[in-house]
């Protein structure tokens, strides 16, 4: 049977996506039977780890994957069902049908496009809410960390739909202007624009966007707060503002992170991470003040390496490579028409998104798991600064109380976690910091 230039295309992306997703099955398949297999706590943990912590964690890592492969496995046939029927194309004329109405003609690109982001992007909302209704609301509560309350969920929810829209509506819009009238070199401009786009957001969201979400108050005066500024004064960590994140009011999960991409930076803790008693089950949860230093200590040994620019410095060569691949395939009329458009429509958006999620993703794939081996290594290397500023013991507490509290189950499938995990293991990280202890 002979295949036409739009079916190899449509085919060639569909194959791939298929052979990603099994693949990914398949590892979270391993995954489950090392919960299901793995009833004993590690003898590196007994002493720490009680047998009934170590039985709500894997209950709750047994749930969380059973529920992963089950979304997978929806976003696998509703991504098929979208593109063997041509949708992209229905949601673009739609998008045509209802401008037509406001004078806007075929020609009007830019406007079409924008309805076409605002359709796609709701009714994808829509298809993804019953499972982030069920993963909140039942999953996270059946485990004790969901905190939030419905009117709560669809408050944060709804500021949430619609500022993203306002933010991609806008960004797209420019980039479609940029491709249109940047010439032969538009990806140059593209690229720079993409940049300095992105390196906006990260300043401005601590300071503007996070609080619309989230009440962040200043760590109140007291040893802590006393602690954690001469920690920063010691690494000349230039530490402006202190501040809690009220993270309870969405779930009991625990963290603390640094923001600022140039001069003064800010630490938030949340406060999730100090030292409690829960109100429901009597147990202290959260950390000391020495545990929580060397978390900080951690965080700033991310500052101290420049983890952030190194990651920031992958991932813009890697838009720029995507760009560069767009500006030869943009034009390109079979990636049009394997998605159901005629063959004189070729929309840069569509264009775009197409490269971006489709053409590009077996090299996404590789691009994927080289982060996570570079993310892997630089928590060690943020792991061994800690060990440097003598916080080796209380790192190691640290990490313990947050695999306990977050309910984290310390047993992997090697290759699961080889592909998958953004950070090493409890047990891996544990062992470094003995090992690095040594020496």
């Amino acid at each position: 049977m002979d295949w036409s230039e739009n079916q190899v295309v449509l085919y060639g992306i569909i194959s791939f996506l298929w052979i990603e997703t099994v693949w990914e099955l398949y590892l979270v398949c391993r995954q489950i039977k090392v919960y299901k297999t793995t009833l004993e706590v590690p003898a590196q943990l007994k002493h720490v780890i009680t047998k009934e912590t170590f039985e709500k964690s894997r209950t709750y890592a047994l749930d969380k994957s059973r529920f992963s492969v089950l979304q997978t496995l929806f976003s696998l046939c509703l991504t098929t069902f979208i593109l063997y029927n041509g949708i992209f194309f229905k949601f673009w004329n739609q998008s045509q049908i209802i401008l037509q109405d406001f004078g806007y003609t075929k020609e009007n690109e830019i406007p079409i496009s924008m309805v076409f982001l605002l359709l796609f992007n709701f009714c994808s909302t829509v298809l993804e809410l019953p499972f982030t209704i069920y993963y909140t609301f039942v999953l996270e509560s059946k485990h004790g960390f969901n905190k939030q309350t419905v009117g709560f969920f669809i408050k944060d929810h709804i500021k949430q739909f619609v500022l993203m829209q306002v933010i991609f509506l806008l960004i797209s819009a420019a980039c479609i202007a940029i491709v249109k009238l940047g010439g032969d070199y538009f990806f140059v401009w593209l690229w720079l624009f993409a940049f300095g786009t992105s390196i906006i957001f990260m300043t401005i969201y601590p300071t503007y966007i996070a609080p619309l979400f989230d009440k962040f108050t200043p760590l109140e005066s007291g040893p802590l707060r006393t602690s954690i500024e001469k920690l920063a004064a010691s690494l000349h960590f230039p530490l402006e503002q202190l501040f809690v994140v009220e993270g309870s009011k969405r779930s009991v999960h625990s963290n603390a992170y640094f923001t600022g991409m140039f001069g003064a930076k800010r630490i938030v803790l949340f406060d999730t991470l100090l030292h409690k008693i829960d109100e429901d089950t009597k147990e202290e949860k959260g950390c000391n003040d020495s545990e929580i230093l060397a978390i900080l200590a951690h965080e700033l040994g991310h500052w101290k390496y420049n983890h952030i620019w190194k990651r920031i410095g992958v991932m813009q060569l890697n838009l720029l490579l995507l760009f560069v691949t767009f500006s030869i395939m943009f034009k390109y009329n079979a990636l049009y028409t394997a998605l159901g458009f005629p063959d004189d429509v070729r929309p840069v958006l569509v264009g775009l998104l197409s490269v971006m999620q489709f053409v590009m993703a077996p090299y996404n794939t590789i691009l994927n798991f080289f982060m996570i081996v570079l993310t892997r290594k630089h928590e060690f290397e943020a792991d061994n600064f800690t060990i440097k500023l003598h916080f080796a013991d209380s790192m190691k507490e640290a990490l313990l109380k947050l695999h306990k509290d977050n309910l984290g189950f310390p047993a992997n499938d090697w290759l699961y976690s080889t592909w998958n995990h953004t950070h090493p293991t409890l047990l891996q990280r544990l062992s470094n910091i003995d090992e690095k202890k040594q020496k």
